[in-house]
C-alpha cells in the first residue's frame, strides 16, 4: 500500500519559514519524480516544487517564478522523504499542500492527504 504523508504545516507570519515533510512508504522512493503542489481556497492546484528521481540528467529541480529563490526541495532517499522548506514566506503562500509522487517510466501517480500552511499577522 502506497502512502505519502505529510507534515510541518501551520501558521506562520508573514516573512516566516516552515518546512515541509513528505514520507514515502510502499514505492521504490528513488524512482519517483517527487513533487509539491499547493491549492489555495477557490484556485486550481498548482505546482510549487519538482525534484527528479534519483540519477536523473534532466535539470531538476524546478520552482515557479512565485516561490524561486524561496522555496527549496530536497529529498533524502535513506528517510524515503521529500522537504519543502519555504523561507519569506507570504501570505498569497497560504494553502493545501500536496505531496506528489510520479514514477518516471510507468507515470504511475499517487498524493499525499495535504498539510495546511497559513501565512498570517
Amino acid at each position: 500500500q502506497v502512502q505519502l504523508v505529510e507534515s510541518g504545516g501551520g501558521l506562520v507570519q508573514p516573512g516566516g519559514s516552515l518546512r515541509l515533510s513528505c514520507a514515502a512508504s510502499g514505492i521504490t522512493f528513488s524512482a519517483y519524480i517527487m513533487s509539491w503542489f499547493r491549492q489555495a481556497p477557490g484556485k486550481e492546484r498548482e505546482l510549487v516544487a519538482r525534484i527528479s528521481q534519483f540519477g536523473s540528467k534532466t535539470n531538476y529541480p524546478e520552482y515557479p517564478d512565485s516561490v524561486k529563490g524561496r522555496f527549496t526541495i530536497s529529498r533524502d532517499s535513506a528517510k524515503n522523504t521529500v522537504y519543502l522548506q519555504m523561507n519569506v514566506l507570504k501570505p498569497e503562500d497560504t494553502a493545501v499542500y500536496y505531496c506528489n509522487a510520479v514514477h518516471w517510466v510507468s507515470s504511475n501517480a499517487y498524493w499525499g492527504q495535504g498539510t495546511q500552511v497559513t501565512v498570517s499577522s
